[in-house]
């Protein structure tokens, strides 16, 4: 009894090993972006009001004070899925927004779309 118990644990182990049956999360980084708060961003808006739209900047460059970045990406944990990935680039002169770079999934690859006032 005790063998058949192990052949078949053994062999259910076995089956089930070569189906992909093991859930993979999502890996979610970044700041969180809609359009919406994106569209709302425009040039000579202060930082403090780029902070409460979009929130704190992913990379705050100490070598670059006049440059925010936002990125997030999206790592699908179905492996058919293609991943998702923004990129937001505000700049600053002082304390007003001069130009906003977006590279957004639905631009082509190595072109953003630019904005500045």
């Amino acid at each position: 009894m005790r063998h058949l118990l192990l052949s078949l644990a053994l062999l259910t182990a076995v089956s089930v090993s070569g189906c992909n049956i093991l859930y993979v999360q999502d890996i979610e980084q970044g700041n969180i972006l809609t359009p919406d708060m994106i569209d709302q961003i425009r040039p000579g808006m202060t930082r403090k009001q780029v902070t409460f739209i979009l929130g704190t900047p992913l990379v705050e460059d100490p070598f670059h004070a006049d440059r925010w970045d936002y990125y997030y990406s999206l790592k699908p944990g179905d492996k058919q899925a293609v991943g998702k990935k923004q990129v937001i680039t505000i700049y600053f002169k002082g304390d007003r927004v001069t130009q906003i770079i977006r590279d957004m999934p639905d631009s082509k690859p190595g072109s953003g779309e630019k904005s500045s006032g």
